[in-house]
């Protein structure tokens, strides 16, 4: 009896081992994310076509990150541009920002200029470990700050799966812009005045997870994907020193009101099913829409309802740059001419600039 038990602790503490060491492989694959998709070289004319310029920027902890910038362009539909406003665009987990800026950036840029975003280990940035928007808020940050440099004192923020997850963390970690900074008292005229930054007016996050472990438990094989899930997850903390699961949708959503925030999820997504895309709808404030699309899958809702998805974003994002245009400073606040931001490291001259 003794020796079966024995035999049954060391099968046990076999497996344990195993599967530490499984996850920690793992692991170190899910944070390393390809850099580009399949295909994405076939875009080089439409990128060309859009026009902009490649830019490079820093992220809040100093990496070098690629961005395109594409200048608004008029409608016929009277809505009058900003030039203090822009919409920073946000990608997925794998691949640069390319497909996104092609397949969304004609409609956004005729509400205001569009960032389209590299994250760091992503495209042409700065190589570092992808973690799910808990370090891509630095990126966001310095595209912040970027913007700011030039004159831009509101943005919104766009992102499809990931790229949504950081949005709305954005949000949450680096504050709307309503407060110059965390401890500054916004009625305490002694107080330090921080640098400039824009002001986040509205976030638009499509195919967005409840958590992190969601869209990658629905791609693993065997009866029990959501307990693997998370032990990939508690290998990438213990690689990281820090847990991608910190900034999980569902802990950060309520936190987001009362920013506009438009939540966007095709009925056919099997990588983030529609129950959890209604669960964290539910957790989400007042100020939170919520599309359900139907027959769409994974990111694909602008696919299968372009002209309604392009309609409800852009009516979203207007309403929110109208408010900002019309809105009274709040007491203390300097208001949208003065909206602190947190500044960019500088940037080296000689730095290169892609084509």
């Amino acid at each position: 009896m003794i020796r079966r038990t024995l035999a049954g602790v060391a099968t046990f503490g076999l497996s344990v081992l195993t599967l530490r060491a499984l996850s920690e492989r793992g692991a170190h694959r899910l944070l390393d994310a390809p850099r580009v998709r399949p295909g994405e070289e076939a875009l080089g004319p439409a990128l060309d076509a859009l026009g902009g310029e490649v830019v490079r920027i820093r992220s809040r902890d100093g990496l070098r990150l690629s961005a395109r910038w594409l200048p608004g362009e008029s409608d016929d539909t009277g809505w009058r541009r900003d030039p203090h406003e822009a919409i920073v665009l946000l990608h997925g987990y794998t691949g640069s920002i390319a497909p996104d800026l092609v397949e969304y950036g004609p409609f956004l840029r005729r509400t205001a200029g569009v960032l389209g975003l590299d994250f760091r280990g992503h495209g042409g940035s700065d190589a570092a470990r992808t973690t799910f928007g808990l370090h891509e808020v630095e990126d966001v940050a310095g595209a912040l700050a970027w913007l700011g440099s030039r004159g831009v004192t509101c943005v919104a923020l766009v992102g499809s799966s990931m790229g949504g997850i950081t949005a709305i963390a954005s949000v949450v970690v680096l504050g709307d812009g309503v407060l110059g900074s965390a401890d500054h008292l916004p009625d305490d005229p002694d107080g330090p005045r921080p640098e400039l930054r824009p002001r986040i007016v509205a976030i638009v996050a499509d195919s967005v997870a409840s958590s992190v472990v969601v869209p990658v438990a629905t791609r693993l094989p065997g009866p029990a994907p959501t307990f693997l899930a998370e032990r990939l997850f508690d290998a990438a903390a213990r690689t990281l020193g820090a847990d991608p699961r910190a900034t999980d949708p569902i802990k950060m959503v309520g936190l987001v009101d009362p920013v506009p925030l438009l939540l966007i999820h095709g009925e056919a997504d099997t990588t983030v099913p529609a129950a959890d895309a209604r669960r964290l709808a539910a957790a989400a404030g007042p100020s939170a829409q919520h599309w359900m699309v139907p027959g769409a899958g994974h990111a694909g809702a602008h696919a299968s309802e372009p002209v309604t998805y392009e309609t409800r974003v852009t009516d979203l994002l207007r309403a929110a740059f109208a408010d900002w245009r019309t809105a009274v400073p709040i007491i203390g606040d300097p208001g949208p001419a003065t909206v602190p931001i947190v500044p960019a490291p500088p940037i080296d001259p000689a730095l290169p600039v892609e084509d």
